[in-house]
């Protein structure tokens, strides 16, 4: 996020109508949070502009683009050749995130296939990048617990109220 915006009970609660009806209307989500629709409109605003919301692509399952298998690389990198490593990797389509780590590897990225012959073929344009000394991948088998925020934001718009009751 660009500012130190936080988020509170009221934004929790239009990201998770937003979760249940992603077209809703401003009326129809001032109507569900019992908000005035330019409080809705001026929440959203605020949301988009602190870069709080993500890009919409982040929804997207790489199934839809035919890339249903999902693999973890640990990057080792040669620290002086980083920030080439990290522009090389941004190149790459199939690695849709990468994250620096404590531990053995530097890098963690998240990458996405069509099939084993496919995960080889972005494992090595992977290992081509300036700087990487080694990696060792790991294939995902299923997903136990997608990727989510909603728990967090329900229990932010409940603690949210109750200090505003107590």
């Amino acid at each position: 996020m660009t500012n130190d915006y936080r988020l509170d009970a009221l934004d929790a609660r239009l990201l998770l109508a937003l979760d249940d009806d992603p077209e809703a209307s401003v009326v129809s989500l001032a109507r569900t949070l019992g908000v005035a629709r330019n409080t809705v409109h001026a929440r959203q605003r605020r949301l988009e502009q602190s870069q709080a919301l993500g890009d919409v692509s982040r929804r997207l399952a790489p199934e839809a683009l035919g890339r249903g298998l999902t693999a973890f690389v640990e990057i080792a990198l040669s620290q002086a050749e980083a920030p080439a490593a990290y522009a090389a990797l941004a190149d790459i389509p199939e690695v849709i995130e990468v994250h620096a780590t404590t531990g053995d590897a530097d890098l963690l990225a998240r990458v996405v296939a069509r099939d084993a012959a496919d995960l080889r073929g972005v494992t090595a344009a992977i290992t081509a990048a300036p700087g990487v000394q080694r990696t060792s991948t790991s294939v995902a088998l299923e997903q136990v617990v997608p990727y989510r925020l909603s728990a967090m934001l329900q229990r932010l718009a409940r603690e949210d109220g109750a200090r505003v009751r107590g």
